[in-house]
């Protein structure tokens, strides 16, 4: 049974259960595919280096995702031993460590996309008969 966040006395109490419910209907779908379960960090990584010009640098995603260097290196290893990222030495700067995309990267945020893109109520009836109770 879906939980109603809303005030009783706001009359578009529908909108935040609907958001929500089409929320857990894509994660569900998402855990359902079998792709390997990113945390929030990761995803919020891995989806800022794709959406957002780069280059990308360890230090410039901690001050995005407002975390600390080893948290977002800690999430690097992770997306790079899955090969959704990787990390490239500058060429002028050795010192320096950029984060790159990859083939394998694009293609899961495409299809994590399409998962979230799905909008409306669940498209899986098995996911629409257990949101409605």
């Amino acid at each position: 049974m879906w939980v109603n966040f809303a005030p009783a006395t706001y009359e578009a109490s529908q909108v935040p259960e609907r958001s929500l419910s089409d929320w857990m209907d894509a994660l569900v779908r998402y855990v359902r595919s079998g792709s390997p379960d990113l945390t929030n960090r990761q995803m919020a990584l891995l989806m800022a280096v794709y959406l957002m010009p780069g280059p990308h640098t360890v230090r410039g995603l901690a001050h995005l995702l407002g975390v600390s260097k080893p948290v977002v290196t800690r999430a690097l290893n992770t997306l790079g031993s899955l090969g959704y990222l990787r990390r490239e030495r500058d060429e002028s700067d050795r010192r320096n460590i950029f984060v790159a995309r990859t083939d394998k990267g694009a293609e899961f945020l495409a299809s994590f996309g399409k998962l979230i893109g799905g909008g409306g109520r669940p498209s899986d009836p098995a996911i629409a008969s257990q949101v409605a109770g």
